[in-house]
């Protein structure tokens, strides 16, 4: 019996240590640094600037992908981006009609990939792009037409 009245003791000091430890670990604290990964994208970091060079890259090629081609000398095309190591990421073909408005949209795209390129220290694969030889349309698209293609 003595036994028995020392075990009920030790049972319920254990049970109590179990009890308070699990609800010890609720509270977390608050005050640790976050995970880099999990944190959001300020507006000073590379993520939030590649963001925002993405918008503008889709806007852009929104809106020369709007207008239908049914003449392609309505149309031409001018490069786009710029490498880490110089030249153009690409070339975009876009109707004349919209030049005036979508010219600056290009080169301002231009001018922040060299601001993002210089800020982040980025390297490219310093391949060069061929410039198109021409364009064609093509079930209402245009397509430019690079010395590959040919």
């Amino acid at each position: 019996m003595k036994k028995f009245l020392l075990y009920i003791p030790a049972v319920v000091f254990c049970t109590t240590l179990t009890l308070v430890s699990c609800n010890s670990s609720k509270n977390l604290n608050t005050n640790l640094p976050v995970d880099i990964a999990n944190r959001p994208a300020d507006e000073d970091s590379q993520k939030y600037d590649q963001a925002q060079l993405d918008k503008l890259k889709a806007s852009i090629e929104s809106e020369a992908t709007g207008e239908k081609c049914t003449d392609v000398s309505e149309w031409t095309f001018a490069p786009m981006g710029v490498k880490a190591c110089g030249g153009p990421q690409q070339y975009i073909a876009y109707s004349k009609k919209i030049e005036s408005s979508i010219l600056p949209r290009i080169n301002e795209y231009t001018d922040k990939v060299r601001v993002f390129n210089e800020k982040y220290n980025i390297t490219s694969d310093c391949m060069v792009i061929t410039p198109p030889t021409s364009l064609k349309c093509i079930h209402g698209k245009v397509r430019l037409i690079t010395p590959d293609d040919n």
